[in-house]
């Protein structure tokens, strides 16, 4: 593992007490900037921890969440540990949290509490609804958070009715968005604590973040554009766009204007069947007629066709074209490895592995893995005495 980079947080302690995604996250991106994270565990260790998929007997999901941390086991319902707690945070800049109510008067780390008991502590509480949430509301699962925030309602669009609702790009994609809308306002709190010597408490909504991330057709539904109903199909951008089956994968094509249209054309060496089309077919004809027809026949053409030639051929031409690229894909595209984004590192018990990196690069204090996930409790002495 790496070092001895310059890290752009250094000096900055941040407890975290999160046990969800959207917590552990905002905590990871802490870390990776250089902050000491320290990671409160329950005895038995983070919920994350029995979280797939898994390798090696060992969560993946945990692997990448916390690497870059530190680990103590508090049982916070004993008063000895408890106090143990309050002594971290009395020398922490911030603390991160996820849970309900009811665990946080429980364990007497409700905002008003920390707030009287530190008030030089930025506190940033990442919850499904925010506070004042109805109890129901309080254990939303990101299923229920992505649909409650209008994406997986359309996205991806063109689904079957009688799939189930569909959560967007992964599993955890609201508590992805949350964590960089909370890490982006502990540090800005953190900054103000610095000049003003003050903490403030932080209240993340996932729902709102899916809302402020608003799209398109949402937009459209606000606007009175388009009525929302219960057809998902109701809210497709127009046109044939859609996932394709190629030799060795798939594409997605996206198409709404006649030039859109006129280069397809040309990259499919312009064959018989497009004559049927008017050119301009797609702004003042797109029929769901000519939408099934077209895409009958660009099936069969594209399947005949490698995923990466054509999908450069057609962009190079003015087609929005691009490869669904796979887990196995990414580590080995162009972009990525010239840039230098998958990380190599070794695992205690995975081996070497590449880690997804930032998506941002700084030239002085450079994002680095240097520590794996750590075993439970790994830092008791350390933490516990420093």
């Amino acid at each position: 593992m790496t070092t001895d980079t310059p890290r752009a947080l250094a000096g900055i302690t941040v407890v975290e007490t999160a046990e969800r995604v959207s917590g552990e996250y905002t905590g990871k991106l802490l870390a990776d900037l250089g902050a000491q994270v320290i990671k409160v565990e329950r005895p038995g260790g983070a919920p994350t921890r029995a979280m797939g998929p898994f390798h090696k007997g060992e969560s993946t999901l945990f692997a990448y969440l916390n690497a870059n941390k530190q680990s103590v086991i508090l049982d916070l319902g004993d008063a000895g540990e408890r106090a143990l707690l309050d002594r971290l945070l009395q020398r922490a800049h911030a603390l991160v949290d996820d849970h309900d109510d009811g665990w946080l008067q429980a364990t007497g780390l409700t905002p008003e509490n920390v707030a009287e008991d530190h008030p030089a502590l930025v506190h940033a509480l990442v919850t499904p609804f925010g506070q004042g949430a109805p109890a129901r509301l309080q254990y939303m699962r990101p299923i229920n958070v992505i649909n409650a925030g209008g994406w997986a309602y359309h996205s991806p669009s063109e689904t079957a009715p009688d799939r189930p609702p569909l959560k967007g790009a992964g599993r955890f994609l609201s508590d992805y968005e949350a964590g960089i809308d909370a890490a982006l306002c502990t540090m800005a709190s953190i900054l103000r604590l610095r000049r003003t010597g003050n903490g403030q408490f932080i209240d993340i909504s996932e729902v709102e973040v899916q809302i402020n991330r608003i799209d398109a057709v949402l937009g459209r539904m606000l606007a009175g554009e388009a009525e929302p109903s219960d057809a998902r199909t109701a809210y497709d951008m127009g046109g044939p766009g859609a996932s394709f089956a190629c030799v060795d994968g798939h594409v997605f094509l996206f198409m709404t204007t006649r030039l859109h249209w006129k280069a397809l054309c040309t990259l499919m060496g312009n064959p018989p069947w497009t004559v049927d089309f008017r050119e301009d077919w797609l702004e003042f004809d797109c029929t769901p007629d000519n939408v099934a027809r077209f895409r009958r026949h660009f099936t069969a053409w594209i399947a005949q066709h490698p995923k990466l030639p054509t999908t450069e051929a057609a962009q190079k031409a003015g087609v929005a074209m691009v490869p669904v690229n796979t887990a196995d894909d990414l580590p080995r595209h162009p972009q990525f490895v010239e840039r230098g984004f998958f990380q190599q590192a070794e695992h205690p018990a995975f081996g070497p592995v590449e880690y997804p990196g930032a998506c941002y690069r700084m030239s002085a204090t450079p994002v680095r893995v240097r520590t794996p996930a750590p075993s439970p409790g790994a830092d008791q002495q350390e933490v516990s005495h420093a």
